[in-house]
This record gives structure tokens, C-alpha cells and sequence, in this order.
């Protein structure tokens, strides 16, 4: 079982349906100020309108949203992309390249995350990027006659 890429394959799908949803939530959340400078701080993020130029004055909170949404889009079209292809049955040698580049993307991801976050979105993009790396390995490298 450790030894098909399908079941390293179907665990990042997983993860990145859970990541998606578990990010989702945060769209929802209102923080709470735990005192006076937090209250000054979130009061600022959500009121604070800079100019960005061309007729757009975002706030950070703004700004803020529009990355966590993302986040969550991005997990949710892998999830449904690597499923699909999946239930397809696409074969091996086009899955290598699939999941080459999933390695890369989740990759990179989990950098970022690693070096500007904190702990649940690094243990999330941990998840799906390792399970995504041991898929990658344990896939059959099939050669072709062309």
C-alpha cells in the first residue's frame, strides 16, 4: 500500500480538501482583541485605507481576505484537479509530470508558509506537500519509445 503512488496521491487530495475547508473558515472569523494595542492594531487594519493607485484604496484587511481566499481556491482546484485525474486512471507516465508539478507548487507553498506564518497553514502545506513528494517518488517511471 505505501508503495502505490495512488494512496500518497489520494492522502494529498485529502489534505488539500481539509486545508482548503479548515482556511475557509478563517473568511469567517472576526478577530477578537485580546487588549488595547491589539484593538488599535485590528482597528487600523480594517479602517486604514492606503491608496494603491488607479481608483483602489484597500485595507490590509482587505488585502488579507483576498490572500486567504485565494489559498483555500488554490487547495480546493488541486484537490479537485489530482481527483479527477485520479478517477481517470491517467496513466503513470503522465501522472509523473502531473504530480512534478503539484511537488513544485505545494513546494513552494509550504516555504512561504513555513518562513511568513505560524503553525496550523505550516503543518497543513506540510501535509499535502510531503504526501504530494512521496507520490512523486513511488510513481512508476515508465519509458517511452518515441
Amino acid at each position: 500500500m505505501l508503495k502505490r503512488y495512488t494512496f500518497w496521491f489520494s492522502a494529498a487530495i485529502i489534505f488539500q480538501l481539509l486545508t482548503g475547508a479548515f482556511h475557509a473558515v478563517s473568511l469567517f472569523v472576526k478577530p477578537e482583541p485580546a487588549n488595547d494595542t491589539e484593538r488599535q492594531m485590528l482597528e487600523l487594519i480594517t479602517t486604514y485605507k492606503m491608496d494603491a493607485g488607479g481608483g483602489f484604496t484597500p485595507t490590509y484587511s482587505n488585502l488579507f481576505t483576498a490572500l486567504s481566499a485565494c489559498f483555500s481556491l488554490l487547495c480546493f482546484y488541486a484537490a479537485a484537479t489530482n481527483g479527477y485525474l485520479l478517477v481517470k486512471l491517467v496513466e503513470p507516465r503522465i501522472m509523473k509530470g502531473i504530480l512534478a508539478v503539484n511537488v513544485a507548487i505545494f513546494g513552494i507553498c509550504f516555504l512561504l508558509m513555513a518562513v511568513f506564518t505560524f503553525l496550523p497553514p505550516i503543518v497543513c502545506t506540510g501535509f499535502i506537500f510531503f504526501n504530494l513528494l512521496a507520490a512523486y517518488i513511488v510513481c512508476p517511471k515508465i519509458e517511452s519509445n518515441v
